[in-house]
């Protein structure tokens, strides 16, 4: 083979493989080692190596061998004087890589490296749509069908990759025909024996979730959100959706004008109804919303221990609307929401709230105003039960009847739910910390008491002790348990003792000032705000002494003297005077003096300002 040959073969086999140029190479020189082995019954212990000239096609093998004086066996020995051609400080015994190319090697390369090399190919192949496709896992991808069967179809796909689409992720009633070219979401890619497994749905929520950012550019770019997605495949879907940019509509932007956006993705799906709604902080604004098109009257939740239940009241005429066929659109607008919805109609709300009513003594004695109507909810409902027609009016007085109901039963759940966790929470103070970390097994309690309470789900003592402090009734129901077992379980917690909870150690630079506060300050240790407001007093005093005008030439020497030094301090602290203050510390004042300026004919004070010139003196 020429060099152009080489070099043509090789680019080509690049092209229709969609290789890079090491992964061919690696592989034909992989062949190449296996040929040589299997034309001269290598060892596999030797080491082999083997060149391609890209340009060529030229073969090279190299081998380690033994150096040695005599060649006995060519295959693994070499001549002394053969082995520092290559390595000029070879020695005897040394291990040296020597060329080793047999003379017909092109020929038997020819035969047995073929296979070899298409396997290696194969397999850099599968390796590169392996990681290709789990990059695209979740994303659409798009392929032509090439075969159908009673179990699914298959799906010719990029980088000569093939597809499997079950029959549960088709979408219902849709018939796939060869050849048509389709679009598919990437559910999951698996590693198999014969390649690259490729899962692909089309009934997937993901599926319509990438279908939607294709076609609405603010969902792509995030202006527009997806808050939830609830699928049927080829019968119903509904979408929340909400802006993250004010000013934004995003059913609008979903929807497009005159629905173009929409439609789009509804002949996408083979005509499945989508209801595009806007997502909202509020359950009962979100859940009223999800139920369209229905006009909901009124939703009432509950959450009793983790299972939220929502009660939808709707109209007559609105019933069957929001049921939906089969009950499919509650059930999509509960999967929507992730609340239980329990529909129901205006006047069968009304009923229930009637009995409500009238069953609770306490619940109407607080809803007066409900109480006086039961009279006219009791005609109505007769009225309706006999089949005659209710007027609007009528209908509105049932609503405001089951929203007062409904609305104040509510409010008592609530508060009756805050007054057992008030309970629960007073209990526990009076628990021990301690007890929450010693096990139930230290309690000292007979065997089958134990063991009834672990069962019951006890770990602790401390959650034994809350258990009968918050309702002692919980203990006492469990199976097993009597009042022998009872006064067993108090006495063997009444022996208990726990361990006093040691006191937070306190900071020390935060001692002084407790100390501070414990004790009655003195003169220098007053806090710096009463220090500020008696220096401000006492100077106060002064000015209107010295100001006086009778006073002014009558103040004696010893009255001022007898003045605090404080009144001629500035009334101004750093933060750092303060600190030390309130850290006890004592600080160096600056010294004042009590002169007579004759200027003024006055006694003034003038701060004292210490310098140390060298001899110990004072310089004023």
């Amino acid at each position: 083979m020429t060099k152009n040959e080489f070099a043509l073969a090789f680019n080509e086999v690049l092209e229709e493989k969609q290789l890079s140029r090491e992964v061919i190479l690696t592989a034909i020189e992989s062949a190449m080692v296996s040929a040589y082995r299997r034309a001269v019954n290598a060892s596999t212990a030797q080491h082999v190596e083997a060149k391609v000239d890209p340009d060529t096609g030229k073969v090279t093998v190299y081998a380690e061998k033994e150096v040695v004086d005599d060649v006995v066996d060519d295959r693994t020995e070499v001549l002394l004087e053969v082995a520092r051609k290559v390595n000029p400080e070879a020695q005897l015994n040394d291990m040296v890589v020597v060329e080793t190319t047999p003379a017909d090697f092109g020929r038997v390369a020819a035969q047995t490296a073929r296979q070899v090399i298409q396997q290696r190919i194969r397999e850099a192949e599968r390796s590169n749509q392996m990681q290709y496709f789990e990059r695209q896992v979740g994303e659409i991808v798009s392929g032509i069908v090439q075969a159908t069967n009673a179990q699914g179809a298959t799906i010719g796909l990029d980088m000569k990759a093939e597809g499997v689409m079950p029959n549960n992720q088709k979408v219902p009633g849709e018939r796939l025909k060869l050849h048509d070219r389709i679009r598919a979401v990437v559910l999951e890619v698996k590693d198999g024996s014969r390649g690259p497994q490729i899962i692909l749905s089309r009934a997937h929520r993901n599926f319509l979730r990438r279908l939607l950012e294709n076609e609405v550019p603010e969902i792509y770019h995030g202006i527009v959100e997806i808050r939830a997605i609830a699928r049927e495949p080829g019968a119903r879907a509904k979408v929340a959706v909400s802006a993250t940019q004010a000013g934004v509509d995003p059913v609008g932007a979903c929807v497009g004008i005159k629905g173009v956006r929409i439609q789009a993705i509804v002949k996408e799906l083979h005509d499945e109804k989508i209801d595009i709604i806007q997502w909202d902080q509020d359950p009962v604004v979100y859940i009223s919303k999800a139920i369209s098109p229905a006009r909901v009257s009124g939703v009432y939740l509950a959450d009793n221990e983790g299972a939220r239940t929502a009660t939808v009241v709707v109209g007559e005429d609105q019933l069957s609307l929001a049921i939906g066929r089969d009950g499919q659109n509650a059930r999509l607008a509960a999967k929507l929401t992730g609340w239980r919805i329990d529909i129901k109609s205006l006047t069968e709300a009304a009923g229930d709230s009637l009995n409500k009513l009238q069953g609770d003594q306490s619940l109407a004695a607080l809803l007066p105003a409900a109480a006086e109507a039961i009279p006219q909810i009791q005609e109505i409902l007769a009225k309706k039960a006999e089949g005659r027609p209710i007027t609007p009016e009528e209908y509105t007085a049932l609503g405001q009847f089951v929203d007062r109901v409904e609305r104040r039963t509510i409010q008592i759940k609530e508060e009756a739910v805050r007054a057992e966790e008030e309970r629960t929470t007073a209990a526990r103070a009076e628990v021990p910390t301690a007890a929450f970390q010693m096990p139930l097994e230290q309690a000292g309690m007979k065997e089958h008491v134990f063991n009834i309470l672990v069962e019951a789900g006890f770990e602790t003592v401390g959650d034994l002790m809350l258990a009968l402090k918050s309702d002692a009734n919980k203990v006492l129901g469990l199976p097993g348990v009597g009042p022998k077992a009872m006064q067993n379980i108090e006495e063997s917690l009444a022996a208990l003792k726990f361990p006093e909870p040691e006191p937070e150690p306190v900071k020390a630079e935060e001692a002084p000032v407790a100390e501070a506060v414990a004790e009655p300050a003195t003169a220098e240790e007053k806090p710096v705000a009463e220090k500020q407001a008696e220096a401000k007093k006492e100077a106060k005093k002064a000015v209107e002494a010295v100001e006086d005008e009778h006073a002014k030439d009558g103040v004696s020497l010893d009255e001022l003297f007898k003045m605090k030094p404080e009144i001629f301090q500035s009334g101004e602290e750093t933060d750092e005077d303060s600190g030390d203050k309130k850290k006890g510390k004592k600080k160096k004042k600056a010294s004042v003096e009590l002169v007579l300026d004759e200027d003024l004919g006055e006694v003034v004070g003038r701060k004292k300002h210490k310098r140390g010139d060298g001899d110990g003196g004072e310089e004023w």
